[in-house]
């Protein structure tokens, strides 16, 4: 990718023991750090609600915490897609030894969604980019990174048996077919809001907040949280690999002008409609097809970006293939787009017991969808990864302890290694680090990963250690 890219996936617990899922969550938690598993605990309050010991960073660059109740896996800094995933799956891994270690097979599982169907609740996947702070952020583009956001659900969606109780959709939408049995989106419901600041209540498409973690002068975070999480290697890697090449357009200023006329109605609207008809209302008053669209941005990217890299040249014609798909013969991306397999695996499903989609057996097989369990996953079961994006089992296991050799998670994890039996009182963050009787080193440069660029530090490391 042109750009450093980063997941926190918010993961669903269900246990059968009788203190719940909070007493899990914390076990799993302190095995990851319990004598520097898999990293290093925080030992300084982070935040007003991350004391000291909720979390820490791990020595594969991510990190890990426990996030009002859920346990939260960040994947560190990538550069590639295909890391991105072995990295998002290392998170899954750590969660499966941990559970297997402990003797909570029979109690507890951990699920990759976004929906609490008892409650209600939702909980996210949020995704991070770099993105240079020269990006020319004009009112058009951002509306059309708006509109992208907004309608690449038809590839990117998980899916979701039901609705949110009170969510409220236009009467029109409803004269349309909408369904209230299953959406495309798990997130859709709960979002209420094109462009705002804060995470929490006002939930966005666009999160506004100027959180760099990396040299303020040069880069900017985009902050998405809108977005569902994904189980199949396919639609994990369209998302983010055709919203990077999104940026990339935004960032030379060749984004195609498309205008929503409400972006947030437009977003929970086309969720109640999995069999279409995918219309979009723009700002000028026109009604146009959403995948047609999806298909001026995806060819954008053509014309500007088609033989830069192998990696983009495989999200191009993924993206295309995938946008006829949608135009002509949506099961034909069965095993590859969350959502659409969620809905042919469960048609099958309803036929075959005679059940209805509002039958309670239908939503524990909506969580059995997403476990991160491969053995018991029904989404990874039906997988159709592209050759270039498969990755092993031995692979996953290397990410969960070595970090990606490209970006400055390479040398946050030599540093940690070198913390790891010291008596001195130590801070880990994304773009600093502090060790007691040594001046601060920031890492400013996501980009730097070369553990050479901080060996004067790492000789005052080592000089206070033989002292």
């Amino acid at each position: 990718m042109n750009r450093i890219v980063g997941l926190e996936t918010e993961y669903g617990c269900l246990t059968t023991d009788p203190s719940g899922p909070p007493s899990a969550v914390g076990r799993v938690r302190n095995w990851i750090f319990d004598r520097s598993r898999y990293g290093l605990p925080d030992m300084h309050q982070r935040d007003w609600d991350e004391p000291a010991g909720n979390g820490g960073f791990l020595f594969n660059g991510g990190r890990a915490y426990v996030d009002m109740g859920h346990l939260e896996y960040c994947t560190p800094e990538c550069l590639s897609l295909v890391d991105l995933l072995k990295y998002d799956r290392a998170g899954d891994a750590i969660l499966l030894q941990a559970v297997k270690d402990l003797r909570l097979s029979d109690q507890v599982s951990f699920i990759r969604n976004n929906i609490d169907h008892y409650s209600g609740a939702t909980f996210g996947c949020h995704e991070n980019y770099l993105v240079r702070r020269s990006a020319p952020l004009t009112e058009a583009n951002v509306l059309s990174l708006l509109a992208f956001l907004t309608l690449r659900q038809l590839f990117v969606g998980a899916g979701r048996v039901g609705a949110t109780p009170g969510a409220e959709l236009r009467g029109d939408l409803l004269r349309h077919g909408a369904d209230s049995h299953f959406q495309i989106s798990q997130r859709a419901d709960y979002i209420n809001n094109d462009l705002f600041e804060w995470v929490q209540f006002n939930r966005a498409i666009i999160n506004t907040r100027d959180e760099p973690l990396a040299d303020a002068r040069k880069y900017r975070r985009l902050h998405l949280l809108h977005g569902d999480t994904s189980v199949l290697p396919a639609t994990l890697l369209l998302k983010i690999g055709t919203t990077s090449l999104v940026l990339d357009l935004l960032e030379m200023d060749h984004m195609p002008r498309i205008v929503l006329a409400d972006a947030v109605m437009t977003f929970r609207g086309m969720s109640h409609q999995p069999d279409g008809p995918w219309l979009a209302t723009l700002a000028d008053g026109r009604c146009a097809s959403a995948v047609e669209l999806l298909y001026d941005y995806c060819e954008a990217a053509t014309s500007e970006f088609k033989g830069r890299d192998t990696e983009t040249d495989i999200v191009l014609q993924i993206w295309e293939e995938t946008l006829s798909a949608l135009s002509k013969d949506p099961d034909a991306l069965v095993g590859k787009v969350d959502w659409i397999t969620k809905r042919w695996l469960f048609r099958q499903f309803v036929e075959s017991e005679r059940i209805s989609w509002i039958d309670p057996w239908l939503r524990a097989q909506d969580l059995e969808f997403h476990h991160i369990d491969p053995s018991r996953s029904l989404g990874l079961s039906l997988a159709k990864t592209p050759e270039p994006w498969e990755i092993s089992p031995a692979e996953i296991h290397e990410a969960t302890r070595k970090p990606p050799t490209n970006t400055r998670a390479q040398i946050r994890s030599h540093i940690m290694q070198q913390l790891k039996n010291q008596p001195l009182r130590y801070f880990v963050d994304w773009e600093i680090i502090d060790a007691e009787g040594i001046n601060s080193l920031n890492l400013l440069n996501p980009f730097e990963s070369s553990p050479d660029a901080v060996d004067l530090w790492c000789r005052q490391l080592e000089n206070l250690k033989i002292k």
